[in-house]
């Protein structure tokens, strides 16, 4: 019995392999803030592009006066501009409203998006404006995460398919031909 206690209190106060047990403990940790960091960088990014794309390509609108992009035109310039979204013909989605600055009804809170396990729905609502009407474009692209099963890609997946939805909204008059 004194030789079991002897060997008890030597492994009790033996430290070797306590490195071992404090990486195994902290690693998943570290790991899976490393991974939603990237995950963040990839979409910040990828936001960060479909915003710019979309202002680029209002601008161009703006400016060119006389002319009615239809919708195809107008997603093909946003695509060409977002070079950080994959497949972006096939996953973005646009919708152009008219509103009335002076009754105010806004936009619907709940933008087209595609899903690509349905079959691709008609543009909900494209409407090229009259003479100095305020337009609302608004640009939906699903995206899907870097890192699906970890930290911020598994909190970021809402789609069936295990997207998430990029959203970028602008505002333009359309100019007088």
């Amino acid at each position: 019995m004194k030789r079991l206690l002897g060997r008890l209190l030597r492994f009790r106060t033996d430290q070797s392999g306590s490195a071992t047990i404090e990486f195994v403990i902290v690693f998943p940790a570290v790991l899976t803030v490393m991974l939603s960091g990237i995950e963040l960088g990839f979409v910040t990014l990828q936001q960060a592009m479909l915003e710019r794309a979309m202002d680029i390509t209002v601008r161009d609108i703006r400016l060119g006066t006389g002319t009615a992009p239809q919708h195809d035109e107008i997603r093909d310039s946003i695509c060409a501009r977002a070079g950080f979204i994959a497949s972006c013909k096939s996953t973005l989605r646009l919708e152009m409203v008219r509103v009335d600055p002076r009754a105010w009804g806004g936009i619907s809170d709940e933008p087209d998006c595609i899903n690509r396990a349905e079959e691709v729905a008609p543009v909900r609502s494209f409407v090229n404006g009259a003479e100095n009407d305020l337009m609302i474009l608004r640009a939906c692209a699903m995206i899907d995460p870097v890192f699906p099963t970890t930290g911020l890609g598994r909190a970021l997946a809402r789609g069936p398919d295990g997207q998430f939805a990029l959203i970028a909204i602008s505002a333009f008059v359309q100019e007088p031909r």
